[in-house]
């Protein structure tokens, strides 16, 4: 009678990991499959956004932008980008159109980090 109670408490611990863990992997992902949905259907939304902005010309116009997910990265793929290019690059909080995870276009600089 034992081995059955031990097997049965064995399999119940069993079926609450795997519960446990599928609901960890739905909540992680969640964010990464609205932004692959929303990329698919063409949907576009304004927020505001980190990005990377590349400015070219004299006077400066921007010609290229670049989404970030934090400060700390924009910050250095702009010294990454500085090193290797004769633009003139910043990094900003803007307030843009984003489709999926990229952005369409700038509709205002919000904030610049140095």
């Amino acid at each position: 009678m034992s081995k059955i109670k031990i097997l049965f408490f064995l399999i119940l611990a069993f079926v609450v990991y795997k519960g446990i863990v599928a609901f960890k992997n739905f909540e992680i992902g969640v964010d990464d499959r609205v932004a692959e949905i929303e990329e698919l259907a063409d949907f576009e939304k304004e927020g505001e956004v980190i990005g990377l902005m590349m400015y070219l010309g004299d006077p400066p116009e921007l010609k290229e932008h670049f989404f970030t997910k934090s400060r700390s990265r924009c910050l250095e793929l702009k010294k990454f980008a500085e090193s290797s290019s004769s633009a003139y690059y910043e990094c900003a909080k803007v307030n843009a159109i984003i489709k999926g995870k990229k952005i369409v276009s700038v509709i205002e600089e919000i904030e610049v980090f140095e």
